[in-house]
């Protein structure tokens, strides 16, 4: 079967535009962006993520990866297209509604997106923004529970020693670390990584991959992560989304991706090989 007709089959295999199942947390109907005018980034998108696993989205750069990402908890506005997150359409939100929704998606930024002047735990706490009155945040009195909850995190990714340190004393993998941490603090449905590996070392970027897939499990979390690193996505993802040109041309299991699926995402090196 060819590339095309296997992508065809599955687009079949899916669940018609507008139906959700009860299986899926998150599903996605002719997504589309463009942030100039009759030139997509990415085009007419539909796809489901189920309620547990990881799903690795993979690509070249520009393709439209972190666009797909970020549309999903409108850190960029779709120009098109549903984002339904049990059955809620995100993109109809504004306001208190929004601020609501967003408390439900967890969020890995590729840069960390640390506050660096405070603490490690400070940071940690931020991530009950959404949950806990403003006169508690600018006294900096959060609940008892919350702040037991982010020491219990801090023990669980590693950095129980370093509950008082600033952020901005931190090594890259460590700040990645509490990242996660913050973003587990939401209690959240869904988790977001959006490059989450790509300025760190290859031994810690399999630690950090090891933990979000760990802590996402332990807690039944859904994770789509956003990641350019296919031997990465290979090993962590129970299900990978190639995309290419801002579409999606690969969408199912780690063992089923071979070097012409590749070669269709990356493209062919002058040596014959796909790039990336």
């Amino acid at each position: 079967m060819s590339v095309a007709e296997d992508q065809t089959s599955r687009s079949a295999e899916r669940a018609p535009a507008g139906k959700v199942t009860r299986d899926n947390v998150l599903s996605l109907r002719g997504l589309t962006k463009a942030y100039e005018r009759g030139k997509p980034v990415i085009s007419d998108i539909s796809l489901d993520f189920p309620a547990r696993g990881v799903v690795a989205i993979i690509g070249p750069s520009g393709t439209g990866k972190s666009t797909l990402i970020r549309c999903i908890n409108r850190l960029v506005e779709p120009t098109s297209g549903q984002v339904l997150l049990g059955g809620t359409d995100l993109t109809k939100l504004r306001g208190a509604g929004l601020r609501a929704a967003r408390r439900e998606i967890g969020m890995v930024f590729q840069e960390y997106n640390l506050v660096e002047r405070l603490s490690v735990i400070e940071n940690l706490l931020c991530g009950r923004l959404g949950y806990v009155p403003l006169w508690r945040v600018w006294m900096r009195r959060y609940p008892d529970e919350d702040i037991a909850h982010a020491f219990a995190l801090l023990e669980r990714v590693g950095l129980a020693d370093f509950a008082t340190r600033r952020a901005d004393a931190l090594s890259g993998g460590q700040r990645q670390r509490v990242g996660i941490a913050r973003a587990v603090m939401q209690s959240p449905r869904l988790l977001l990584a959006d490059e989450p590996t790509s300025s760190l070392d290859p031994r810690t970027s399999v630690e950090i991959m090891e933990l979000m897939r760990d802590m996402a499990a332990e807690r039944d979390i859904p994770v789509i992560i956003n990641i350019h690193d296919v031997a990465l996505a290979r090993r962590f993802a129970s299900r990978i989304v190639g995309m290419s040109g801002g579409s999606v041309v690969y969408d199912g299991p780690p063992e089923g991706l071979n070097d012409d699926h590749l070669t269709q995402i990356y493209g062919r090196s002058e040596t014959g090989g796909w790039i990336g």
